[in-house]
């Protein structure tokens, strides 16, 4: 379980991490021992979270423990033992929701082809500009996750004369590798602005990751890769300069290409070869429910 454990990638160790010192908060509080994991004690934990400010609703902290208590602390439970906390933490959003209590900031709203359009234009004529546009647009194309990006390498961009063959290496679900074909505008091709940022940049070592940083100061090139979260800061920006209304998150080119594809008439399946997700996975056709809904409704032809 150990292998596991350190073969995730290093936000979900981070994240799993996370949670098991929020158990250890709850344990120290209401004086259950830490390794004290039952179905009881789950449900304590979640009631706990809820009344701490701030705490967002949705989040599976209360559960997600299970896994480091197999995983790190060898710990064996029957099956289903985190299925009353997740049912008790469904029916606190159900109140919530029914008493018009709001938490957390809700799902990351899409980045459609036209904000790719706006953003584009926008970004200024230097290496920041480049970059951003390149690095939005290819966030886009290959629906990526940031540690994905994060993690490429400029050798993950390989040319082919339909386009790039962009290889996710580092990925929560599966490593994936992505044709990201030529665009029909210019302005929005990933392809074209991989090549311009590419070029700009000097990338010229295959084994250099292929989104830097920026010095600060001088805006020259550095050696160092983009965190996960830097990435998501640059979309957020890219939209406010912009002008775009809708604050943008790491997660909202992902979903972006999902709602964009569904709207073109992809099915489930290609979207989430594309995006890496699961062919069947509840989160991507939640997404393309909201696109669906439009074009599914009993009302159509009625009215």
């Amino acid at each position: 379980m150990r292998a596991v454990a350190d073969g995730r990638p290093e936000r979900t160790r981070k994240g799993y991490a996370q949670d098991w010192t929020s158990r250890s908060k709850f344990c120290a509080a209401s004086g259950v021992p830490v390794l004290a994991v039952t179905p009881g004690t789950l449900v304590m934990f979640v009631e706990w979270l809820w009344a701490q400010p701030g705490w967002k609703d949705g989040t599976f902290t209360a559960p997600s423990t299970v896994v480091s208590a197999r995983a790190e602390h060898g710990l064996k439970q029957e099956e289903g033992i985190a299925r009353l906390s997740r049912n008790r933490l469904k029916q606190l959003v159900k109140e919530m929701e029914a008493n018009g209590e709001t938490r957390g900031r809700g799902q990351a709203p899409p980045l459609l082809v036209d904000h790719l359009v706006a953003i584009s234009a926008a970004c200024p004529d230097n290496l920041r500009g480049i970059r951003d546009r390149a690095l939005v647009l290819m966030h886009f194309a290959v629906a990526g996750r940031e540690h994905e990006l994060a993690a490429n390498r400029v050798r993950d961009y390989a040319d082919t004369p339909g386009g790039i063959q962009a290889d996710m290496r580092v990925s929560k679900i599966r490593p994936r590798v992505v044709p990201v074909p030529y665009g029909s505008r210019p302005s929005i091709c990933p392809v074209r602005a991989w090549h311009a940022w590419k070029e700009a940049a000097g990338l010229d070592d295959p084994d250099g990751y292929a989104w830097r940083r920026l010095h600060n100061r001088w805006n020259t090139v550095m050696k160092g890769g983009l965190q996960p979260e830097s990435i998501g800061d640059i979309v957020t920006r890219a939209g406010e300069r912009a002008g775009i209304e809708i604050r943008f998150t790491g997660h909202s080119p992902r979903r972006g290409l999902a709602t964009s594809s569904r709207l073109k008439g992809h099915d489930q399946i290609v979207i989430a070869k594309q995006g890496g997700w699961a062919p069947h996975s509840k989160v991507l056709a939640g997404y393309l429910e909201v696109v669906d809904q439009w074009e599914d409704d009993a009302l159509l032809g009625v009215l």
